[in-house]
């Protein structure tokens, strides 16, 4: 079984050595860059399983070396960030980071996120390549809602008969509301069920998610119902 490679963007020379031990002492092979061309050099380079960028890096910031990657890949990217309430959060998930972990972290936790994250992109038991996990959903056929139609078995999605290019992470969650439209789903339910989170999470990663998907699909397609949570029109 091949071992899972994870790309580690941090300039702080101890976090940096820290975390790379901490990673590889769990079975992850580690790339290590300082800064942010170095890591964007590497990444094309070595074409690593998982990003862990962190935001504040030189030459190339985190969001912007999050912005390259994401023009090339759909590889999932976990931006760490030394505060919970700050901007850079968002931004680095508007960017299309998958997740994000606060500064200082726990080596488990980091390790625990990076495995829910493979998990949901099909690496089935974190490090090593597992086969393609199809998230539960609905089996058979086209689902079409107006002009927008998703294929759950051929993981396909058009709109107005143009195919749209989601990531993992927004397929899931379309798939979550295209299972049930017309539901309303809460955010701990999709954080539980598209981020694979067993606890409490920051539900900015649902609501920037979402206008990523919004984006995609259609501003109207997705709608949020205050106080409780967003559904798919019908």
């Amino acid at each position: 079984m091949a071992e899972t490679h994870v790309l580690f963007v941090e300039d702080d020379d101890v976090i940096r050595e820290a975390t790379q031990l901490a990673l590889e002492r769990d079975g992850f092979v580690v790339t290590a860059a300082p800064d942010g061309l170095t890591g964007l050099e590497r990444f094309r380079a070595d074409r690593p399983d998982i990003a862990l960028l962190d935001v504040m890096v030189p030459g190339l910031d985190g969001v912007s070396l999050c912005r390259r990657i994401r023009d090339e890949s759909t590889v999932p990217v976990i931006m760490l960030s030394a505060r919970a309430d700050s901007i850079d959060v968002v931004l680095g998930l508007e960017a299309g980071a998958d997740d994000y972990v606060t500064k200082p972290f726990d080596g488990a936790v980091l390790v625990a996120r990076i495995r829910a994250v493979l998990r949901r992109f099909g690496h089935a038991s974190g490090p090593g390549r597992g086969a393609e996990v199809e998230p539960d959903g609905p089996e058979g056929g086209v689902l079409r809602f107006g002009d927008l139609e998703v294929d759950p078995e051929g993981m396909e999605v058009r709109r107005a008969g143009e195919q749209v290019a989601l990531t993992p992470t927004e397929m899931r969650l379309l798939l979550e509301f295209s299972a049930v439209p017309g539901t309303v789903l809460s955010r701990d339910r999709l954080l539980e069920r598209v981020w694979d989170y067993g606890w409490g999470g920051d539900t900015r990663v649902v609501d920037v998610h979402v206008q990523r998907l919004r984006g995609k699909i259609g501003q109207d397609r997705i709608e949020t119902v205050r106080g409780f949570g967003y559904k798919l029109r019908g």
